[in-house]
């Protein structure tokens, strides 16, 4: 780190000749210097500046949090219960939508994503298994590459007992489930979803305010 010296610091060396000056002689320059007086700024301007700074600062935020809340989330309702039970009928809750453009979907991930038998219907699950996977439930316990998978998110009267042979997910293709196993409709029954019908992760529930919080 540099060190800023002040050159009034500095102490001016001393000349070879010096002049003698009688003891009861003041200088009349110096005797009579007076450093003129500092102005004092004015109240009323410095509390305008500091308002203006303030107001300046509050719309640049009100901005910033229209255009993330309008641009890069998507309010989105809950219909159905096969998300319990984290996610409720009617739950209101903020999708991101371009996270994915910039990090990989993960196991366990709540996305939303275009229903493959009619992409006109959008739904919402848990991403269970990635491309590559092999996947098999034994009586409702979910095996992932050969282990069993723990799913906390899933109350055990939330289980179903059903079964399905092992598969190995396809490329650029997810295997989604509800955590509601016993009433969920998701890739048991129509298989993996392609990465492209994939248009969301879930994040925040907002509504209602008893549930507010993020989604894990």
């Amino acid at each position: 780190m540099s060190t800023l010296h002040d050159e009034s610091n500095f102490t001016e060396p001393q000349s070879a000749v010096s002049l003698a000056v009688p003891a009861s002689t003041a200088l009349p320059e110096q005797a009579g210097r007076q450093r003129p007086a500092q102005q004092a700024p004015e109240p009323s301007r410095s509390v305008s500046n500091s308002l203006g700074l303030w107001v300046r600062d509050l719309l640049v935020s009100a901005a910033a949090s229209v255009f993330i809340i309008l641009f890069l989330y998507q309010p989105v309702r809950v219909e159905g219960t096969s998300m319990l039970p984290r996610l409720e009928d009617r739950d209101r809750l903020f999708i991101n939508k371009f996270v994915y453009h910039f990090e990989a979907i993960e196991r366990g991930d709540i996305v939303v994503f275009h229903y493959p038998r009619d992409p006109e219907k959008s739904y919402i699950k848990r991403v269970i298994a990635l491309p590559g996977d092999r996947i098999r439930i034994d009586h409702g316990q979910v095996w992932v590459n050969g282990r069993p998978l723990r799913e906390s998110y899933v109350p055990e009267q939330y289980r179903d007992t059903r079964s399905m042979p092992e598969m190995v997910v396809p490329d650029d293709s997810y295997f989604m489930m509800g955590d509601h196993r016993s009433i969920s409709s998701d890739s048991r029954e129509f298989g993996p979803v392609e990465r492209s019908l994939i248009y969301g992760k879930a994040v925040f529930v907002y509504w209602p305010a008893r549930d507010a919080g993020v989604l894990r």
